[in-house]
């Protein structure tokens, strides 16, 4: 859909109707919506269902600016009365870290993540990283459908993240069911009760699996933390925490929904993913052009205004909720050519697309989420060259939690050996 045909579709009062309600209709596919705010409304005030307003950011200038724009603070604890009407006191514990804070905290706490969290390391689990990729396709049938989402690609960069953290391998289910409660829970009193519950269960984990690491050191990346300091000094406690678990958390969702993204768009286009297997450097830009045309990342997530902001002649009033799109601005037609398609042969993608953000909070975990993903997909469709989806793609069925967290599939089915 092209921008002026969304414009001509949909008012800009019906999309951003669209945007706050977070409907079904909306959150199976946001594209028009999105298109239609980027040409009306590229900064537009919503009234979501958590009752707080925010300003949505949908075109690719406004939103790299925005990504790295000091004046829109990541420290949630400056916005403590909103943050706490969206997501309650259980979420507070668990946001004392390098995601939800600003310089000169951010730097610190970046810096000594970034001593143990080293390009280096992730690299040397390439062998692990093939190895799990293998065990987990061993155990899929190739007799019939099989969703490959609860099958390989929530247990893939789970087992990595954890392995990679030294969570024990018996405690693994229950952290991710806890993590899953996290990801999927929408609004209201049930659903808030769940949240507290599982985020609950989760601090207490990491409290006990913290000390327990630091009686019992081992090589893993939660012990290199544990002792880990800079010229300022280690990290708190509460801080180690907070840090595990969204190392834990962004860890594995994201990369997740990522890979089932990006076989449900290489098996809907034979001809793309016959490109992308040509060679090893063929798939690694595949994958650039999959993170921009249908990132799981949909949106950044809370930034506030710490003093007036204007962007597009729309103000953005001090203490107002901001929000980024990424997914919007990765198919800005003024950024990226037809970027409605999906063309695995696009040139600088990698350098262009904001799905790892940009500036200070530029993703750490990117390296891991790319060897995930290259492992993956290259293993999958050698080992299944003949693979295909169970069900027409237009008959998929996307995520629909009145939150847009992450953008990726409810199943993914497929046959893996049609024949």
């Amino acid at each position: 859909m092209t921008e002026a045909l969304a414009s001509e579709e949909m008012s800009s009062d019906e999309a951003a109707a669209a945007a706050s309600s977070c409907g079904r209709e909306f959150r199976a596919n946001p594209y028009p919506v999105y298109a239609t705010l980027r040409a009306t409304a590229p900064v537009c005030p919503l009234s979501p269902p958590h009752g707080v307003e925010t300003y949505l950011i949908t075109r690719y200038d406004d939103a790299r600016a925005a990504l790295a724009d000091p004046r829109l603070s990541k420290d949630m604890y400056g916005a403590i009365d909103a943050y706490q009407r969206i997501f309650g006191d259980s979420s507070i514990a668990l946001d004392d870290n390098m995601l939800f804070s600003d310089p000169p905290k951010h730097t610190r706490l970046r810096r000594i993540v970034g001593s143990t969290f080293t390009p280096k390391r992730v690299e040397s689990l390439r062998p692990r990283v093939q190895e799990i990729t293998e065990e987990l396709l061993d155990r899929c049938s190739t007799s019939g459908p099989v969703d490959l989402l609860p099958e390989f690609c929530f247990p893939l960069p789970l087992v990595v993240i954890c392995e990679l953290l030294g969570v024990p391998e018996n405690e693994r289910k229950q952290a991710h069911a806890w993590s899953s409660t996290v990801a999927r829970t929408g609004f209201g009193p049930e659903a808030r009760k769940a949240l507290e519950v599982a985020e609950g269960n989760l601090r207490d984990y990491l409290v006990d699996l913290i000390a327990r690491k630091r009686q019992q050191p081992d090589g893993d990346l939660l012990s290199a933390l544990v002792t880990a300091q800079d010229q300022d000094g280690a990290l708190t406690d509460h801080e180690l925490v907070s840090t595990a678990w969204v190392l834990l958390f962004a860890g594995h969702k994201s990369t997740a929904y990522q890979i089932g993204n990006a076989v449900h768009h290489l098996l809907a286009q034979p001809e793309q993913k016959r490109l992308a297997l040509q060679s090893p450097g063929a798939m690694a830009s595949a994958i650039e052009e999959i993170f921009r045309f249908e990132t799981s990342v949909e949106n950044s997530t809370f930034r506030y205004a710490k003093e007036d902001v204007v962007i597009r002649d729309t103000l953005i009033p001090k203490g107002a909720l901001v929000q980024i799109s990424i997914a919007a601005a990765n198919r800005d037609p003024e950024a990226f050519t037809d970027p409605n398609r999906m063309d695995v042969k696009r040139p600088n993608v990698q350098a262009d697309h904001l799905t790892f953000g940009v500036g200070p909070h530029y993703c750490i975990g990117a390296p891991l989420a790319r060897l995930e993903m290259q492992i993956a997909l290259t293993t999958l469709f050698e080992r299944y060259p003949d693979m295909a989806l169970a069900e027409a793609p237009e008959d998929s069925r996307w995520l629909t939690v009145p939150f847009p967290a992450f953008r990726g599939l409810a199943e993914l089915p497929v046959l893996l050996d049609p024949s």
